[in-house]
């Protein structure tokens, strides 16, 4: 990590002529449990992880964030203009407006600064790069102009704001809230202003988190994202309920209902069902983990992701190519043994795979040669959300 502050350091110098005065890291997460039930209100099992986003920072007086992301066009965001602009939508501008609109309609204060950073999250990780820095910004105004009093899980809807207003991508609260807490967190969004948040201790010896990223291309996707979304609440509405976690319902008694099998397709039945058993899953998975029971939390995470594929429906897009699948089928044949579903928001994308260590050194020739060194990332769950590292020395 010296290497990437030192860089980041120059950066800052050759950009601004004034030495950084501090460090922040926003990490990456990965959706351990909870596939699509956060915005219906469901339950989450979420894991900050070691890819991150590193930012030197300073305070300035011009009353705008600029930026400077290494490998990006730079940037500046007048705070003066914070109004919503479509045209932006999709842009990481859009994302820091929307961060910044936001904090200051909660009366919050907001201030210039200057930010140089770069990123360990790879394109298409499905960890939530933009969650990531949606809550760094967010983390950096607390520190500098709110004595750093702005809980994380305020940080985390703050941030979830800005993704489905501003960046105009409907989300949940999941990815922004694993990112700002940081560690393992058990999650029951039933109250989405108070949720439930239990953070677990887990240490998972002898077995490798592995991330593979399909080169399926997610960014024109949101309208599969929101028809998930839209497909649960029909099906909540049927019932005249907002949301399926309202629904007090079993799954047979949504298979036998003949009026809302005439009523709606099966595509949301099933979606349903796959929400009602997924936030059960959970659960199971929460006092799995507790018991260091950690054969129970892997099978857990399997039927997780078949339930993804065959009700939830969101490991392809019909019509497109479907390298996903094609992973998901991949690494059970390269190790049958292993632990694998469907990573985030799906249809296109990664995959989280859960092998052996002992394998790890033949397992890992075998994914590079099908899908590409870079495209294999080994992760480890960390205990560190977004926060403020350290402030550099003045001299």
């Amino acid at each position: 990590m010296e290497q990437r502050i030192s860089k980041l350091k120059k950066e800052f110098l050759a950009k601004f002529s004034a030495k950084p005065e501090d460090l922040f890291s926003s990490p990456g997460r990965i959706e351990l449990l909870g596939n699509h039930t956060d915005h219906n209100n469901g339950k989450v099992l979420v894991a900050s992880i070691n890819l991150n986003i590193l930012a030197v920072t300073s305070k300035n007086n011009e009353n705008k964030v600029n930026i400077v992301s290494l490998g990006f066009d730079e940037f500046s965001v007048d705070l003066n203009d914070l109004e919503k602009d479509k045209k932006e939508f999709y842009s990481t501008k859009a994302l820091i407006k929307g961060v910044l609109f936001k904090l200051k309609e909660l009366n919050f204060n907001i201030g210039g600064v200057n930010i140089v950073c770069d990123s360990t999250i790879f394109k298409g990780a499905g960890v939530s790069s933009s969650a990531a820095f949606e809550v760094l910004i967010s983390k950096i105004m607390s520190y500098y102009y709110n004595n750093d009093e702005i809980k994380p899980i305020e940080l985390a809807k703050i941030a979830q704001f800005a993704e489905c207003e501003y960046f105009n991508k409907p989300c949940g609260l999941l990815d922004q809230s694993g990112i700002a807490l940081g560690g393992v967190n058990f999650i029951d969004f039933k109250d989405t202003q108070n949720p439930i948040i239990k953070t677990l201790k887990v240490n998972i010896p002898d077995y490798q988190f592995i991330l593979i990223n399909t080169k399926g291309d997610h960014a024109h996707l949101s309208h599969c994202y929101s028809q998930i979304k839209d497909d649960m609440k029909d099906v909540a509405s049927f019932y005249n309920k907002e949301v399926l976690r309202q629904l007090d319902k079993k799954t047979s008694d949504l298979e036998t209902d003949e009026l809302l099998n005439k009523t709606l397709s099966q595509r949301a039945i099933l979606r349903a069902i796959h929400f009602i058993n997924e936030n059960k899953r959970v659960e199971k998975a929460c006092n799995s983990l507790i018991k260091n029971d950690y054969l129970s939390f892997f099978d857990m995470i399997e039927e997780s992701g078949k339930s993804s594929y065959f009700l939830l429906k969101n490991c392809y897009v019909e019509k497109e190519d479907e390298p996903l699948p094609l992973g998901l089928k991949k690494v059970k044949e390269l190790d049958p043994c292993c632990y694998h579903r469907v990573h985030g928001g799906g249809f296109a994308g990664t995959l989280l795979m859960i092998s052996k260590k002992d394998i790890l050194d033949f397992l890992l020739k075998e994914l590079h040669e099908y899908f590409g060194k870079e495209n294999v990332i080994l992760v480890e769950i960390t205990n560190n959300g977004t926060t403020h590292i350290k402030a550099f020395d003045a001299c």
